[in-house]
């Protein structure tokens, strides 16, 4: 039989989401003070941070693409060490095992029973640092944890501790002995950003920041997880009139006709939409989700998620120049003013 438990093991109650949502305003300042915080690590790169951002409040999962040397790693341990929660972080290699991730069942010669032991997946953020290192059936590992947070380990099942992010690291140039994510699991990730090589000024600000020190060593918490508890909560209730809500669909629904595209956006992807435009709409300061909320988030939310046709690849194209294309192309709905409002 299966039973359910927290990470201590006891069941997991109602007590343990927190039910004061915080104001607009509030939200807005925390958020602020969150993205001052990662920024002073990560120089430069304001967009990445908002979308890392958007991630965390839409109760998503990270993936961070990018060459060597630009931050990668270091913009997930910002974001950990940002918000007072725990933080584990895995360096994925061939010989990684999936229960090296979960945990695993060790036998205890004293009370001669099996013990569970959890593994590193158990924190609020975990940094899965250069996830296509790993084997297949070692990323896979991941998915029922990023898809339902939680863990089932020899017929029993464990709640992950809230809030609960994935910040997956790869690197898309050196292939060489790798395992390319399957789509199955790229579907999971509620984003995926780029951070790119920064520019000159930005990179002379980074070298002074860090001449002295590294910055990381000197970050402080400027929120805590309870908090951001309550900023997720909150993001699930704002308001989306139905006009956006089918403008989101519209959007999805339109990548599994192109001719550029031999997969399009699945179901999930809409979801995803929909949770990272009310994260938007926090990050604005509004209680509302508005047509540039959806258009701000749908590159990072949809194009890791398409596969390109062949001739698409040849001419160049990229995912995120075909999401923007289509956005663009879309007539953009006006939703009815609501009162009160």
């Amino acid at each position: 039989m299966t039973t359910t438990s927290s990470r201590s093991g006891r069941p997991r109650t109602a007590s343990d989401t927190d039910t004061d949502l915080p104001a607009v305003g509030a939200m807005a300042d925390v958020t602020s003070r969150i993205a001052a915080s990662v920024g002073r690590v990560l120089v430069g790169k304001p967009e990445v941070v908002r979308v890392a951002l958007v991630t965390l409040l839409a109760e998503g999962h990270l993936l961070v693409e990018d060459v060597p040397g630009v931050g990668k790693t270091s913009l997930a341990k910002a974001l950990a060490r940002s918000i007072d929660c725990s933080v584990s972080r895995v360096q994925f290699t061939p010989d990684l095992l999936p229960g090296d991730i979960t945990g695993m069942s060790v036998y205890n010669r004293h009370t001669s029973e099996f013990e569970f032991r959890p593994g590193p997946v158990f924190a609020n953020v975990v940094i899965a640092d250069e996830i296509n290192r790993a084997s297949p059936k070692t990323q896979s590992a991941l998915l029922e944890c990023m898809a339902e947070d939680q863990v089932t380990v020899d017929g029993a099942t464990y709640q992950l501790a809230a809030p609960f992010m994935v910040v997956a690291t790869q690197n898309p140039v050196e292939m060489d002995g790798t395992f390319p994510l399957p789509e199955a699991q790229r579907d999971r990730f509620t984003a995926r950003v780029s951070i790119g090589y920064p520019d000159p000024a930005a990179e002379l600000a980074m070298v002074d920041e860090h001449a002295a020190a590294d910055p990381l060593e000197t970050l402080r918490p400027v929120t805590d997880a309870r908090t951001v508890r309550g900023l997720v909560d909150a993001v699930r209730h704002l308001h989306i009139a139905p006009e956006v809500r089918q403008y989101c669909v519209d959007i999805v629904a339109a990548t599994r006709s192109l001719p550029d595209l031999r997969l399009g956006a699945s179901p999930r992807a809409t979801l995803h939409l929909v949770r990272a435009s009310r994260a938007q709409a926090a990050l604005a300061g509004r209680h509302y989700v508005v047509p540039d909320d959806v258009q701000a988030v749908a590159v990072p939310v949809l194009a890791h998620r398409l596969m390109l046709t062949p001739e698409a690849q040849a001419a160049r194209r990229s995912a995120a120049d075909i999401v923007r294309t289509l956005v663009a192309g879309l007539p953009v709905p006006v939703p009815a003013a609501r009162s009160g409002s």
